[in-house]
């Protein structure tokens, strides 16, 4: 593994660990958290190498959807009225008079299940199939969670300034 995979992995754990733990931080300190951690995690991904020698490699989902639910409903209580925000890249849009609204506590809570699925799958796999793990998360990143990441960060930065 590379440093920037190590790097990446423990990135991963922190986000994780900070979300689970957003009802302790209180508002702000939740958001300057995320505002710290989702550059660094989008710089990290995008960065990331990883040789794939199973062209179908994937994450097993391990999160359960209640723990989701759960996640997901504390950093929107800890957000309060600043959860929602307008999103102007939604897909729908180009088709609406009306605004899109957006919750940045679900963005995370998306972001949580991709980060939080892959930790569970690289934590004692032995080199190859992290090295799969660390592919799968690279090619989601570049399909998926990359969207929401620079989103909520957008929604993020307007709270805090």
């Amino acid at each position: 593994m590379t440093p920037n995979s190590l790097a990446f992995i423990a990135l991963c754990n922190e986000y994780c660990s900070a979300v689970e733990h957003a009802r302790e931080s209180g508002h702000d300190d939740f958001v300057d958290s995320m505002l710290r951690l989702l550059p660094r995690l989008y710089i990290t991904a995008s960065d990331l190498t990883a040789d794939i020698s199973e062209p179908d490699a994937y994450i097993a989902e391990a999160l359960d959807e209640d723990y989701y639910e759960s996640v997901r409903r504390a950093m929107e209580e800890v957000l309060g009225e600043d959860d929602a925000y307008l999103e102007v890249f939604e897909e729908d849009m180009k088709y609406s008079d009306t605004p899109i609204a957006a919750s940045v506590a679900e963005g995370l809570a998306d972001i949580f299940q991709v980060l939080y699925n892959f930790i569970d799958t690289v934590r004692d796999a032995p080199d190859d199939l992290a090295s799969e793990a660390l592919a799968a998360v690279k090619e989601d990143f570049g399909s998926y969670w990359s969207k929401p990441l620079c989103n909520v960060l957008r929604a993020l930065n307007n709270i805090k300034y």
